[in-house]
């Protein structure tokens, strides 16, 4: 069973959403957020990435800037740029890109289904990131930007959604930098937001797309408030954290593509060469080729695409992660071959996100930057669910969620 609640969202006024939202924290560094905050005193970035208030080389992690993100958000209500509802509402969150649409509920997730497995998660977190990210809840008291999370496909409230979906939106923008168009709408119907709860109250379990970092941060901070308050009853709004709830049959994942540095001593014969024992190896010439299905690769190397399609016997379609094309490249080509073991930590690869195309892959090869590149089939909304039911965890950057979800359209105070 899935608990949620609607909350009094924190809000930008209509006429200054497009000066206040940004770019989650996490998908840029501080300069940039410095550039795209410039001469915008509105940008939500001096909250989220409060460095950029600083003299340039400030460490995001100085207790300073936790402080200043504090100072921020309370000017940012005191100047009225940010106005808490009235009402307890949950609102519905729309993204457009390339022509799909996938339509998300914002509401207040369960501390307590995070901590008992309800909400489930397919990726490992790193206690530094957790405990970056949980000094920046608690020095707001709040859930300055949300978590991504998928559900189950439900008719009901499809059906509530795209009734909304037909009024005019609260907000309506075509985001800079990625070009994709986010709508916004309040519910505030009494009987609809009984509906949700309710609906929700019948799903089994909601899964953590993206956001991992976040979520735990959200619920250890949720966790520690509850173990404070000697007069605690579970119904305090310490007990929940910010979620965009999508159907998981609505959303987009993108292939999460490698690059490396070198072929571990091989010459590039050498290294095809030693490919052909797991796999078929088509050569596909100078054209950019991309995988059409499950258990086949694309490789670059020297100027031409090879089909690489793994040979039968070399994955375990029966199991959650044997099945993985992250599973089949990290240990036939990437350990077993160029000799990267842990992709975490590994200096001679890096990851592509699979929005900026195959091209980018190339572009980074014929620089003499990197040696060569893989691309991936992508992993399927299905399989990171059977993967976090089964209780296991998928391999290092094998997901690339598009388009992300914008920041500060909605805050969730934790009082």
């Amino acid at each position: 069973m899935a608990t949620i609640k609607p909350f009094r969202g924190i809000r930008p006024p209509k006429k200054l959403v497009e000066k206040i939202e940004s770019r989650p924290y996490d998908v840029l560094d501080s300069e940039e957020a410095r550039e795209e905050a410039k001469g915008n005193e509105m940008s939500l970035y001096h909250i989220i990435k409060p460095e950029i208030d600083f003299p340039e080389g400030t460490s995001e992690y100085d207790p300073r800037v936790y402080e200043k993100a504090a100072q921020n958000f309370q000017m940012f209500q005191d100047k009225g740029w940010l106005v808490q509802d009235n009402e307890e509402h949950y609102y519905i969150y729309a993204q457009t890109m390339n022509g799909k649409t996938q339509y998300g509920l914002v509401v207040g997730a369960y501390v307590d289904d995070y901590l008992s497995g309800a909400i489930k998660k397919h990726e490992l977190t790193r206690r530094d990131k957790e405990e970056d990210r949980m000094k920046h809840v608690r020095v707001n008291n709040a859930n300055i930007e949300p978590v991504f999370f998928a559900y189950p496909d439900n008719e009901v409230l499809d059906k509530l959604i795209m009734r909304y979906a037909a009024t005019e939106p609260e907000y309506d923008f075509i985001a800079p930098i990625d070009g994709f168009r986010h709508r916004f709408w309040v519910i505030s119907d009494d009987k609809d937001i009984q509906t949700i709860t309710e609906e929700f109250r019948k799903m089994p379990s909601l899964y953590i797309a993206d956001g991992h970092h976040r979520s735990a941060a959200a619920a250890l901070v949720g966790a520690e408030k509850q173990k404070a308050n000697p007069n605690h009853t579970g119904t305090e709004e310490y007990n929940y954290f910010m979620a965009v709830c999508f159907q998981a049959s609505q959303l987009t994942i993108l292939d999460y593509n490698r690059v490396v540095k070198d072929l571990n001593g091989l010459t590039p014969e050498q290294f095809i060469e030693a490919l052909k024992e797991n796999f078929i190896v088509e050569d596909k010439g100078t054209d950019i080729y991309k995988p059409s299905r499950l258990h086949e690769f694309s490789l670059y190397l020297d100027g031409h695409w090879y089909s690489l399609v793994a040979k039968e016997g070399t994955y375990d379609d029966h199991d959650a992660i044997g099945v993985l094309d992250v599973d089949i490249s990290s240990r036939l080509i990437l350990d077993k071959i160029l000799n990267i073991g842990d992709l975490r930590s590994s200096k001679r690869i890096d990851f592509v996100g699979g929005l900026r195309g195959l091209g980018e892959l190339k572009r980074r090869v014929d620089s003499g930057e990197m040696r060569a590149a893989l691309a991936l089939y992508p992993v399927s909304m299905q399989q990171i669910m059977d993967i976090a039911d089964s209780g296991k965890i998928m391999p290092p950057k094998a997901t690339w969620f598009e388009p992300k979800l914008r920041s500060g359209l909605v805050i969730h105070k934790l009082d």
